[in-house]
């Protein structure tokens, strides 16, 4: 019998070492070291999914509201409202030098036109300022209209009364020239209220004219040798 006989099969050289956590780790769970989760990838894929259509939706809004304003451009053609003051009469602009006390009478004639084909112009809310030098010194509510294409509409007011108007060291200069000269700076401002109608819409914008006036003094009926000018205002949306 050879010396092979007397083994057992059992293993008689150096002993083994037992596995390490990361090998265990390894055959629980798999090549790769790591598990994989379905329910955290199908989340963030779905986010992903819901971000880029928002992004999507935003831009095709975005190209519609520009394609539409261009069509809408070429369609109408929209122009601004126009508007003059065609004459202004000043009887009285009286400073008084003890109490800061403006006695005023102005009587302006404005014309209101609108330039366009195929809009028209509710003026739901006319407010007209008389103001010198930054200040305010009378104010007019005028009645509303509808203006339609191409048209325009004549319009007259006053501004009669007094009222206390402070004004600083330069601007009284200011007036005691113009006094002597019979000629006066007085801006005329307005501020609106009002819709354009455009076929169906009519969508409701809050804009102002404003007007820098130059106006001679009448007295006694006789108008100071300079005249008025007829002056075009500008308009602001």
């Amino acid at each position: 019998m050879s010396s092979d006989s007397h083994l057992n099969g059992a293993y008689y050289g150096p002993s083994i070492p037992p596995p390490s956590k990361k090998s265990r780790s390894y055959n629980r769970h798999g090549r790769g070291g790591g598990s994989c989760n379905p329910f955290s990838w199908c989340c963030s894929c779905l986010c992903g999914c819901i971000f880029n259509l928002i992004f999507q939706i935003l831009i095709t809004i975005l190209v519609l509201l520009g394609i539409a304003v261009l069509v809408f451009w070429l369609i109408f053609r929209p122009n601004a409202p126009k508007f003059h003051v065609n004459d202004a009469t000043l009887t009285q602009f009286t400073l008084s030098s003890d109490n800061n006390t403006l006695y005023y009478n102005l009587a302006v004639n404005m014309t209101f036109r609108n330039p366009n084909k195929r809009i028209g112009i509710y003026y739901d809310k006319i407010e007209a300022n008389a103001e010198y030098y930054d200040k305010r010194f009378a104010s007019r509510n005028l009645d509303g209209f509808y203006l339609g294409h191409k048209r325009e509409n004549n319009v007259n007011t006053e501004f009669v009364g007094e009222q206390v108007v402070v004004l600083g060291n330069g601007d009284r200069s200011k007036y005691d020239r113009e006094r002597n000269d019979g000629v006066y700076n007085i801006d005329l401002k307005l501020r609106l209220r009002l819709r354009l109608k455009v076929g169906w819409a009519k969508p409701k914008f809050k804009p102002k004219f404003e007007c820098e006036l130059k106006i001679p003094m009448t007295s006694g009926g006789v108008v100071s040798s300079t005249g008025f000018q007829r002056t075009k205002c500008d308009f602001d949306w």
